[in-house]
Formats: C-alpha cells, sequence, structure tokens
C-alpha cells in the first residue's frame, strides 16, 4: 500500500533484487498521503486473498515518523490486520536515491553522479530537507516517476546510505522469510 505512484515505479525495479522467486507482489496506490490513511482499512477488510502479507509505505514529508507509524499501525489494527509491516520514507522517497548516487548514475547514464557517493552530505540522506531538490542538482529535469523507474531498478541495499531504506528493505527480505 503506497502513497503515490513513484513508489510503485521504484519498487517494481527493486524488489526482485531482493525478493524469492514465487512471492507476488500487488501493489495498492492511492492519491497520496491523505487518502492512504482515509482508504487503508476498507482496502484491508475488502482484501479475500489469503495468505496476504500487507506492507504500508509512506513518505514522512515534515511529520513525525513515530507518530505517523503508530497512526498507520492503529489503522491496521482496526481493520483486523495488526501484522502489517508499516515503513516510513524519511522525509521522502527520492532520500533512497540520494543514498546511493551509483544507482543514479547508472539509471540516468551519467557516470560522473556517482562520484557524489563519497559527499559529507548525502551520509545521511534522511536528514535532508529535500531529497528531490538534491536530484535536481545532479540531473535538472528530474521528473518524480521517471526518476523512480530508471533508479528502481538499480539500488543497492549495501551501497545505499539512507538508514530509511535499509530498514525497508530489510524487513521485506525477512517478510518474505
Amino acid at each position: 500500500m503506497l502513497e503515490e505512484p513513484s513508489a510503485q515505479d521504484a519498487l517494481q525495479g527493486f524488489l526482485p533484487s531482493i525478493l524469492p522467486a514465487g512471492i507476488h507482489v500487488e501493489y495498492m496506490v492511492f492519491e497520496g498521503k491523505q487518502d492512504l490513511e482515509k482508504r487503508i482499512g476498507r482496502r484491508m477488510r475488502a482484501w479475500l486473498r489469503p495468505n496476504t502479507s500487507f506492507v504500508v509505505l509512506r513518505d514522512q514529508d515534515n511529520g513525525d515518523c513515530r507518530l505517523i507509524k503508530q497512526g498507520l499501525m492503529e489503522k491496521c489494527r482496526e481493520a483486523g490486520r495488526p501484522d502489517t509491516l508499516v515503513r516510513i520514507a524519511c522525509r521522502e522517497l527520492e532520500a533512497w536515491f540520494v543514498g546511493d548516487w551509483v544507482a543514479v548514475a547508472e539509471g540516468f547514464s551519467l557516470p560522473r553522479v556517482a562520484d557524489w557517493n563519497g559527499k559529507a552530505i548525502y551520509r545521511d540522506p534522511d536528514r535532508l530537507g529535500s531529497p528531490v531538490s538534491e536530484l535536481r542538482k545532479a540531473i535538472p529535469a528530474y521528473q518524480k516517476r521517471d526518476g523512480a523507474r530508471r533508479i528502481g531498478a538499480h539500488l543497492n541495499l549495501q551501497r545505499n546510505c539512507s538508514p530509511s531504506f535499509k530498514v525497508f528493505a530489510e524487513a521485506m527480505h525477512r517478510l518474505a522469510g
């Protein structure tokens, strides 16, 4: 369950690299965080397929990630799905991309961008105020969906500096067994 289409674009590229064959992923994309929070319970209650694990991914934006996660987990409990994995992308999904400039360079065929991996400002991209602005410094024409499609398949768990990306990827790996 995702707040925006760019998250689906990125995950469709990345998840096959960490999930075992045979795991089917179904993406439910909402029209922003308010839509996600409003409709999550109804969508979970209406889901009829057995042996399903739910994962919710939402951007932190300017909120308190603990409160956001707590609120989403409460909605999942109310929907009868207390086992749902809830993860927050700190500050926004693009921090995951800024955490791996090699993936950005590969996705856009711009080898020089890989050198940005060594810059101190990007050692903890989850603390950046606007990761998408950082991407636009390297790629002025950067667009969220196009960037997510290009970069997602190149993201690397071992190389990525984003703590929220690592927590998400490791949790998905564990969930898949």
